[in-house]
């Protein structure tokens, strides 16, 4: 089967590291998965086509200039009809609605999966609610999430078209990776506390900083990385300093070597306001990395508390700060949490067990056009 998967990509993060995990594996296994990524004019973004042209995954600029360009449609119509795609598959609500104009009057089915809705600023609503109308006219819709399946339930999208398929990762380079971040991060006896996402308010990493400045008073030693970019960088660095932590805290920026970044870290955090089934969570526990999260979207289904990690309510810096605590000055209990959260990643969320779910969407899908 061939899968050509349509995004427009806001740089490496969740969606992203699905659509490489899927492809790979698809592609180990006899299918053909290909890539249209958006070429924004304005803020092109192309670390994704970077990465799967690094891997030998074939992929393709789609060129858009701004939020509306009539060329994308005959663009999508065009890429698909070249790799002789058999489902179109879109991430995220831009590739939604240019794939459902380009291709609702053809033969070619097309799926989505919807990832997560951001419900921050006016112009991110309205571009969810359209996304919700548009989906209820897709073959299938992929949720991630309990929370983002009842989503799309309540939008309108007919309930045997909404599918839910846990995000899976190639376990493979995860496994006795060796530390990449520079050792002048931390001395010799400190431990390093991680962060990885997104720099902007859904993901709370201001409510990391927050806890952080706790934690130093308890393991003064303590250092604090934050691996990743965005619109908040700036802001939270000007938090670091009023906080008095900066000392503490190192912001590294978006990383290419990701396996090596969590061998190089003791603990990971997760301080998100909202989620689906954050990658970087699943990638962490893959790592054998001890967390602590807050219990937001399908993260307590995955980091169950005292069992694989721990997890706190939403925006308590309090309560986030004493299960760091407690994680840093109890080495049995990370021990724990690392064996389980490593062997629950390994048997419920490898990329073959997501990629043979997404096959039988497709198979399904396709057996339906036909008829």
């Amino acid at each position: 089967m061939k899968i050509l998967h349509v995004i427009s990509s806001g740089g490496m993060y969740g969606a992203e590291a699905v659509i490489l995990n899927l492809s790979r594996t698809l592609n180990e296994n006899s299918h053909a998965s290909f890539l249209g990524v958006f070429s924004n004019t304005s803020n092109p973004n192309l670390q994704l086509h970077e990465a799967a042209i690094r891997e030998g995954i074939e992929s393709h600029l789609i060129p858009c200039n701004g939020q509306i360009d009539r060329t994308v449609v005959a663009s999508i119509r065009e890429l698909t009809k070249k790799t002789g795609a058999d489902i179109v598959h879109a991430h995220g609500y831009k590739a939604d609605v240019y794939t459902y104009l380009a291709l609702h009057r053809t033969k070619t089915p097309f799926v989505s999966t919807c990832h997560n809705w951001l419900k921050d600023g006016l112009m991110v609503s309205c571009y969810g609610v359209v996304d919700r109308f548009v989906l209820r006219s897709y073959a299938a819709v992929i949720a991630v999430s309990d929370e983002v399946k009842a989503k799309l339930l309540k939008a309108g999208v007919q309930k045997n078209r909404v599918h839910q398929i846990r995000n899976g990762i190639d376990l493979r380079p995860f496994v006795k990776a060796t530390p990449s971040l520079r050792m002048d991060l931390r001395s010799a006896k400190a431990l390093a506390v991680g962060w990885i996402g997104r720099l902007s308010r859904e993901k709370g990493a201001d409510i990391f900083l927050r806890a952080a400045a706790v934690v130093v008073a308890a393991c003064p030693g303590t250092r604090f990385i934050v691996i990743g970019d965005g619109p908040d960088l700036a802001m939270l660095k000007a938090l670091a300093e009023k906080l008095d932590i900066e000392e503490n805290v190192s912001f590294v920026g978006r990383r290419g070597d990701m396996p090596g970044v969590y061998a190089s870290l003791d603990v990971m955090v997760s301080s998100s306001l909202q989620e689906g089934l954050p990658m970087a969570i699943l990638e962490g526990m893959a790592s054998g990395l001890p967390l602590v999260a807050t219990a937001v979207g399908d993260v307590p289904t995955v980091v169950l508390d005292g069992q694989t990690g721990m997890t706190v309510p939403s925006e308590n810096v309090e309560l986030l700060a004493a299960g760091i605590v407690k994680l840093l000055q109890n080495s049995d209990i990370r021990a724990r949490y690392s064996e389980a959260a490593r062997k629950l990643i390994e048997e419920e969320f490898s990329a073959e067990r997501m990629a043979g779910n997404y096959l039988r969407v497709y198979a399904d899908v396709a057996r339906e056009f036909k008829k």
